[in-house]
């Protein structure tokens, strides 16, 4: 056999890895594995412009509109101050499948729940009309 000065190291680490592998298979007593449907994914964040012209109510993404849980405005229709308008610009971030929260710089959250199919049907044109 010839001797190749890398083999052996390559050999060693391979060891090593398999020994790592090993030993964390799970098998300390009182320790399991999470399932599957236990794991969580992270939130997935946009950048988003969002329409205030009539107050903060709505936002809409591709065809999907979200509601604000807690609708804002100067009672007049307009954003509150320190808003911008006709938009802010901001993140918006999915928090789970029906949920999203919008943030800015400013310091601006609004929190937006999907609006199944079944909702009231107000878009945010007609709620600007």
């Amino acid at each position: 056999m010839t001797y190749r000065p890398g083999w052996m190291a390559a050999v060693s680490l391979a060891a090593l890895i398999t020994a790592g592998c090993a030993s964390g298979s799970g098998s300390t007593p009182g320790v399991t594995a999470p399932h599957a449907s236990a794991r969580t994914t992270a939130p997935k964040s946009v950048p988003y412009n969002l329409y205030t012209h009539c107050g903060i109510a709505y936002a809409k993404v591709g065809n999907r509109y979200y509601q604000a849980t807690v609708p804002l405005s100067d009672g007049s229709g307009n954003p509150p101050s320190g808003w911008g308008n006709p938009y802010q610009q901001g993140t918006l971030t999915f928090v789970s499948p029906t949920r999203a929260i919008f943030t800015d710089k400013a310091g601006h959250r609004v929190v937006f729940t999907l609006v199944t199919s079944g909702g009231h049907g107000r878009t945010i044109e007609s709620v600007c009309a």
